[in-house]
């Protein structure tokens, strides 16, 4: 009887314990070829050329206006209309239009009454008088960059001192008035106004990526 226990031991060492070894190495082979356990592995990733997109502005045009007039209200009313405007965006193919884009000129709004021209060209009084300047400085801005296509715009009824004889854009609330232009670039522009005491400033550039 011990002989055979004896032998029973022998025989179980040579073969349960060789194969539990076998089965565990087995095991871990398995376990690598899922990739569960396997070393961080360094990656390299191709950026495309739309990683790399970061919105750049060049200037394709510009006018200065000179302010004369020094009336109080009407430097008040540009200053104002030129913080509306100012920032305005036009895609591609489509109309900007400045009555639409600055409002009415209310007093709510913090506009004042100043000199504007009637249909028969007598200086009057009206709310957001000066907005006639930033509408003829932004034309005459228009003019100047390629692609941009006037769609409408009207003389005022008499000469006016800030702009050439004929490079004015009379705007008018209450008549529907406007002046308008369309985006014929292949990109959006946008719009950059201000004003000092002496100048009505425009800036028109394009938005590009790259």
């Amino acid at each position: 009887m011990k002989f055979l226990f004896i032998l029973s031991i022998i025989l179980f060492s040579l073969t349960g314990c060789g194969n539990s070894k076998n089965n565990i190495e087995n095991s871990q082979e398995n376990i690598n070829s899922v990739g569960q356990k396997l070393p961080v592995q360094n990656i390299s990733i191709t950026r495309t050329a739309t990683d790399k997109n970061t919105e750049h502005e060049a200037e394709i045009g510009h006018y200065s206006s000179p302010i004369t007039l020094k009336e109080e209200g009407r430097q008040q009313n540009i200053s104002i209309s030129c913080g509306v405007l100012n920032g305005t965006v036009v895609p591609p193919g489509e109309t900007f239009s400045f009555i639409n884009t600055l409002g009415q000129p209310t007093p709510e709004r913090g506009y004042k009454k100043a000199d504007v021209f009637d249909s028969r060209g007598n200086i009057v009084k009206g709310y957001g008088g000066g907005n006639c300047q930033i509408s003829s400085t932004l034309y005459n801005a228009v003019l100047a960059t390629p692609n941009l296509t006037v769609v409408e715009r009207y003389e005022h009824s008499r000469d006016v001192y800030y702009v050439p004889d004929g490079k004015d854009a009379a705007v008018s609330y209450s008549s529907n008035v406007d002046f308008r232009f369309r985006n014929d670039t292949p990109f959006a522009i946008k719009i950059y106004s201000s004003t000092d005491t002496n100048n009505v400033n425009i800036s028109i550039v394009k938005i590009y990526y790259e």
